[in-house]
């Protein structure tokens, strides 16, 4: 009889157990689509990687963040360890050119060379295959996507423009990232002081709103799940 009661209260016990699981767990996926209730938006850093991507890496995944980093080819070949490091701490890695020219000023040989040595300088630094790819200062023309197009690549400019490379403050990024709605982008460097700042605030701005930081398609140059 012993031996049967206690069989009896390790069988409830587990029974137990397993509810209590079930239940968190199916409760932790309602409250993650709640927490998104509003959609996704695309958060961008272009320039990098540099001297202070590690400090922006950390304040981003420190605040629940991932974004797409639109890379320089030249500064990937320089330094790949913080391409790795993009790719490691949850971000997504993009082509921005190689030299960051005007891109519409080139012959269509020079744009490739733009285009094709930095997918290969993100690749090889362990960046993979950027699928998407942003022109400098957003200059594009029929040749420039033409390219693109040859590479596998969408072109991904933005919906809002942070300032941040014109000496925004920070109330100014965090108001910027306030305009975004559902599916949007916004326009963001991997080096200002003030964007680094903005981060924590960045991140209680989008939760205030329902809003979470996701991937852009490449399918929709949108903004998406991730």
């Amino acid at each position: 009889m012993t031996t049967k009661r206690a069989l009896t209260v390790l069988a409830a016990t587990a029974a137990a157990a397993l509810t209590v699981t079930a239940t968190t767990t199916s409760a932790a996926a309602p409250a993650r689509a709640a927490a998104c209730g509003a959609g996704y938006v695309g958060l961008t850093f272009d320039d990098g990687p540099s001297g202070t991507t590690t400090k922006l890496l950390d304040a981003l995944r420190q605040n629940g963040l991932r974004a797409t980093m639109f890379n320089q080819g030249q500064y990937a070949a320089a330094n790949p360890s913080l391409v790795r490091a993009q790719v490691a701490a949850g971000m997504w890695v993009a082509n921005h050119s190689y030299t960051h020219p005007h891109l519409t000023r080139l012959s269509q040989a020079q744009i490739d060379s733009e285009i094709s040595r930095t997918q290969q300088a993100i690749a090889n630094a362990g960046g993979g295959t950027p699928k998407l790819f942003r022109p400098p200062y957003g200059e594009t023309n029929a040749t420039v996507k033409s390219v693109a197009a040859r590479y596998g690549l969408t072109e991904i400019i933005w919906h809002v423009d942070s300032q941040d490379w014109n000496g925004a403050s920070t109330d100014a990024i965090v108001q910027s990232v306030a305009r975004l709605t559902n599916g949007q982008i916004i326009l963001m460097h991997d080096w200002p002081a003030n964007t680094l700042a903005a981060v924590p605030r960045i991140a209680q701005t989008l939760a205030s709103r329902g809003l979470c930081a996701g991937t852009i398609s490449p399918q929709t140059g949108r903004a998406v799940a991730p």
